[in-house]
């Protein structure tokens, strides 16, 4: 049995062609209204034989069309999961904001390659609609932080459909030292990986506390901890799930005898953050926090201190900063310069570095 829409599909583009070769433009558009009123009225029942016929229809029809006409058309068509592909990827590569954006922020028919390419190609309007997305992936936001102005960026990172990489992350991170309300939408995100979140919240707060210190410079020794005390609310604040099951484990292991340096360099080669940190601290005799904060440092001799504490072989150290250059997406560093400065390390030497760490660490709260 044929479908009730067979036969006008076999005959629609046959007979608007006709119309098109003698037609105005306004018999153009009212033909277009026509033919849209139609495709949204059936458009779940249509075939993929259909949907063909009505792209190719729609293509006709847009040639020649103002400006007004396509842009109602992108608005219609937008919302349709099954919409035409072909008129689909047309009205995205519009130059026009007012076509595209529409098709761009909303057309769940619209593939990645289409989106990779108007990302790349097309100005920060069209950046914009598209990190209007309602899920965006890995590759798109790569694109979008990479070329996008700062309201791209800022729209980019308060989606939450938008998958961030570790590459997107360590750059806003980075961007965000200049600018507040970007570390605030970033610092929101339930999906920022804790090592991120830390290095947020510190430059965060070195920059609250200047802005303080400058307008009551009388009250500087006040406004230091009263900073010092929200930074330590706001890390615990921080605190995932995952954070907390990795601590749980790391103290199991300590506390039956099973931590030693070969499970903190498992760790560490299986790309786990906060397990080599807590089991990095147990082994040093240092508190979780005060070997966070210097594991997240830019420099990497804090590393360098605990592992010493430790009694670390070299190939454990170096294991721990290849997952720290990983997850910094930062270059990489001079592996033999610092295997030749961590074996000159005087054991004595970190001890008294640690101490230092640890009175930083304690004087504030005090």
């Amino acid at each position: 049995m044929r479908s009730k829409s067979a036969r006008p599909s076999e005959n629609l583009l046959e007979e608007l062609q006709a119309a098109l070769s003698h037609g105005t433009v306004a018999r153009r558009v009212e033909a277009l209204r026509r033919v849209t009123d139609l495709f949204l009225g059936n458009a779940v029942d249509y075939s993929d034989e259909h949907i063909h016929v009505f792209d190719d229809v729609f293509q006709c029809l847009i040639e020649q069309i103002e400006t007004s006409a396509r842009a109602l058309l992108a608005d219609r068509l937008a919302p349709i999961a099954a919409a035409p592909p072909k008129i689909i990827r047309t009205l995205a590569l519009d130059e026009v904001i007012e076509v595209a954006g529409p098709v761009l922020s909303k057309s769940e028919r619209l593939d990645e390659t289409t989106l990779l390419e108007i990302a790349r190609t097309r100005g920060q309007a069209h950046l914009k609609a598209i990190s209007l997305r309602r899920v965006l992936s890995e590759a798109l936001t790569d694109v979008l932080v990479t070329r996008g102005d700062e309201d791209v960026v800022q729209s980019t990172v308060s989606n939450p459909g938008a998958q961030l990489s570790e590459g997107s992350l360590t750059d806003l991170v980075t961007r965000a030292e200049r600018d507040d309300d970007l570390a605030a939408c970033i610092g929101v995100r339930p999906d920022l990986p804790r090592h991120h979140y830390l290095k947020l919240v510190a430059k965060a707060s070195l920059s609250v506390r200047r802005k303080l210190e400058a307008a009551h410079p009388e009250l500087a020794d006040d406004v230091s901890s009263v900073v010092q005390e929200a930074a330590q609310r706001v890390r615990a604040a921080a605190m995932t799930r995952q954070t907390e099951m990795a601590r749980a484990l790391v103290r199991s292991l300590h506390d039956d005898g099973r931590l030693n340096e070969f499970q903190v360099t498992t760790f560490a080669e299986q790309g786990k953050f906060d397990e080599t940190n807590a089991g990095l601290a147990a082994l040093a005799g240092v508190a979780v926090e005060t070997a966070e904060n210097m594991m997240i440092e830019k420099r990497t001799e804090g590393v360098m201190i605990l592992a010493k504490v430790a009694g670390m072989q070299w190939s454990s150290v170096r294991a721990i900063i290849a997952l720290r250059e990983k997850l910094s997406g930062g270059s990489q560093t001079d592996m033999l310069t610092l295997r030749d400065t961590y074996e000159a390390l005087r054991s004595s030497t970190a001890q008294q570095v640690l101490r230092f760490h640890r009175m930083q660490s304690t004087t504030p709260a005090a």
